[in-house]
């Protein structure tokens, strides 16, 4: 299988000749083998595993995103990625950066809806008037 791993603004890594693929959802963590039929998956923030026969097992520790496959290609686009050998350290990276990550857009998103709700509400009142 051929893996590209996309980040919102570069490519983050193109492996070739990847024998396996082990990858987070929200239903729990899936495998991909060669000639596992066409699929598309939206991932948790986790770790996800890659097998090549030249490096060996690979761990990125990836963000939200999705992964799609279609023939020979596996597409995984996320909004971040750490690529390391320690599992512990990988694991932490990603309660650290990603799941923190994810609290603070929630406040944000909340402070941002409370802004458009009153601006609607103020260029209702200036309408009726």
């Amino acid at each position: 299988m051929n893996l590209k791993i996309l980040l919102p603004f570069q490519i983050f890594a193109d492996k070739k000749d990847v024998s396996r693929i082990v990858a987070e959802t929200c239903e729990g963590s899936f495998g991909l083998l060669p000639h596992r039929l066409d699929c598309v998956a939206a991932l948790e923030p986790g770790i996800l595993i890659y097998e090549t026969e030249s490096e060996g097992e690979a761990y990125v520790a990836v963000d939200e995103g999705v992964l799609i496959k279609t023939g020979a290609d596996v597409l995984v686009s996320v909004r971040n990625a750490i690529v390391g050998t320690d599992l512990s350290q990988l694991r932490k990276a990603v309660e650290k950066e990603f799941l923190t990550l994810d609290e603070k857009e929630k406040s944000m998103r909340s402070v941002m809806a409370k802004l458009e709700s009153g601006l609607v509400r103020r260029l209702a009142e200036f309408k009726n008037e």
